[in-house]
């Protein structure tokens, strides 16, 4: 069997988390259309007849503005020196830009096997694929380069093929039927901050992080308790929002994939707590379970 770990590289909202889903076929990462959506490594894993991949989404590649993205960009960094092979993620539809070839170059270089998965194929026209993979032939990327469309299925099994050819003859690292890493608890707050994502416009969702103070099951029903952190206190006024509105629908679409996820039904409660610069404050960085280290 052929079996290991792949880091799954590239820059912020090139596709990561929506290709590792669709690889695993279940929902491990949260996915939304903004840049930092994903702040942790998560594994996602594959079982197959061929072996087993054991895909680590990682942060996507963002210019540091403070503590933690510095943490999330440590986070890749770290992921990609423990793996037995990279595929760097790239959003076709965006071109090729010189920050581009730089990227694949640098983790080209560090000696590990390496395919390039350019993505979103769906959404631009087809006669700039060639195009752009000969821009990376000339350019000095000596990389296999698979155009796919994550959300559309196109091209994958050439790719889960290429993936498997790069691994070694190993035995499985985690047992069948575990799909992901990640805790339920962390899953619950992930989806929380999904819905946020998604809500909310400009600065909102990147200033809020979520702490889950109770999770408990009793008789058949999770109780989950979990605050909203956030900058500022306007940006504690936008996410209640009028009577409480606005946070009252964010917590009931939370709500209803919490469920989904647990096979119960939950009682949410959420409260919104400001604390300036969270961002940058270490100690409660790591309280929130970020570290940059694996």
């Amino acid at each position: 069997m052929r079996c290991g770990t792949v880091a799954v590289i590239g820059k912020a909202n090139a596709g990561k988390s929506t290709l590792v889903n669709v690889l695993v076929g279940e929902k491990v990462a949260i996915v939304s259309p903004k840049p930092q959506t994903t702040r942790d490594r998560i594994l996602g894993i594959l079982n197959r007849e061929e072996g087993q991949i054991v895909f680590a989404d990682t942060p996507g590649f963002y210019r540091r503005r403070n503590e933690l993205t510095s943490l999330m960009m440590r986070t890749t960094e770290n992921t990609a020196k423990e793996v037995d092979a990279i595929v760097f993620v790239h959003d076709g539809h965006k071109g090729i830009e010189p920050s581009d070839v730089a990227l694949m170059k640098k983790y080209s270089e560090m000696g590990l096997p390496m395919l390039i998965a350019y993505t979103k194929t769906d959404i631009m026209p087809e006669e700039q694929i060639p195009a752009d993979i000969k821009k990376l032939f000339e350019a000095g990327i000596e990389r296999d380069v698979f155009p796919v469309s994550a959300r559309k299925g196109k091209n994958l099994k050439p790719l889960l093929k290429a993936i498997f050819e790069m691994l070694p003859e190993e035995e499985p690292l985690y047992p069948e039927g575990i799909v992901s890493d990640k805790s339920e608890k962390f899953m619950v707050a992930e989806i929380m901050r999904e819905k946020i994502l998604l809500k909310y416009d400009q600065e909102i969702p990147h200033g809020a992080a979520i702490s889950v103070n109770r999770f408990e099951e009793i008789d058949g029903v999770y109780h989950i308790d979990l605050d909203i952190i956030c900058e500022k206190k306007n940006h504690k006024a936008i996410l209640i929002g009028k009577q409480g509105k606005a946070l009252k629908e964010t917590a009931s679409f939370a709500r209803q994939d919490m469920e989904k996820l647990l096979g119960k039904k939950v009682y949410l409660t959420v409260f919104v707590k400001v604390s300036e610069d969270w961002r940058d404050r270490g100690k409660l960085l790591r309280e929130l379970g970020y570290s940059g280290e694996e």
